[in-house]
C-alpha cells in the first residue's frame, strides 16, 4: 500500500537533482518549463466540476488545488529568478504551500484563471531563461528553509521536473478513474 501511495504521489519519481549542467540540459529543462501550460490544458480537458474537486490520492490535493499550486509555485520561482539576477545572493521568502492550497481563493477563483496565468507566466519565464548569459546560471539565492544557496541552473532543473510531476499526478489519476 505504501508503495502504491508513493507511486500516486510521485508518478514520475521523486526529484533527483542534477550534479551539474550542460547547454543541452539547460535547453531540455527550459523546453520542459515551456511545455507545462499546454500539458496542463491537456490534463484538465473535458473534466467536470465534480472531477476537478476529487483528490488525486487519499489525503492529497484535488485537481483545482494542484493547478492553483503550480501557479503559486511557479510565480515564486519566477520572482526568485529575477531576484537572483538583480541582487547579490538574495534571501528568498519560503511559503507554506499546503496552507496556500487551503486559502479561499483556491476554491473561489475559477481554474481557468490560473491556467491563463500559467500560460502568461511561462511565456515570460522562458523568455528570461533563454536570454540568460552563461555566467547568470551560477547566480544564487539563499533558501532559508533549506539553509542552502541555490544556483539558477539548479532551480531550473527542479522546476523542469515540478510541472511534469504535477501534470502526471493529474494524468495518472484520470487513467486510474477511466476518464
Amino acid at each position: 500500500m505504501e508503495n502504491l501511495q508513493e507511486n500516486h504521489m510521485y508518478p514520475i519519481g521523486r526529484f533527483v537533482p542534477a550534479e551539474a549542467y550542460t547547454d543541452q540540459s539547460l535547453t531540455a529543462w527550459i523546453a520542459s518549463i515551456r511545455s507545462v501550460p499546454l500539458l496542463l490544458d491537456y490534463c484538465i480537458e473535458n473534466l467536470d466540476e465534480a472531477q476537478l474537486n476529487m483528490p488525486y490520492r487519499e489525503g492529497g490535493w484535488n485537481i483545482i488545488q494542484i493547478v492553483h499550486h503550480i501557479a503559486d509555485s511557479h510565480m515564486n520561482a519566477y520572482i526568485r529568478l529575477k531576484l537572483a539576477l538583480t541582487e547579490d545572493r538574495p534571501t528568498i521568502t519560503p511559503y507554506q504551500e499546503q496552507l496556500w492550497a487551503e486559502l479561499p481563493d483556491v476554491m473561489d477563483v475559477p481554474l481557468n484563471v490560473s491556467i491563463t496565468l500559467i500560460h502568461a507566466l511561462h511565456r515570460r519565464w522562458t523568455s528570461m531563461l533563454v536570454q540568460m548569459k552563461k555566467e547568470d546560471w551560477t547566480r544564487e539565492y539563499y533558501h532559508p528553509a533549506n539553509q542552502e544557496y541555490v544556483p539558477l541552473w539548479q532551480m531550473t532543473n527542479n522546476y523542469s521536473w515540478h510541472g511534469k510531476h504535477h501534470a502526471e499526478q493529474i494524468l495518472s489519476f484520470r487513467n486510474r478513474m477511466g476518464w
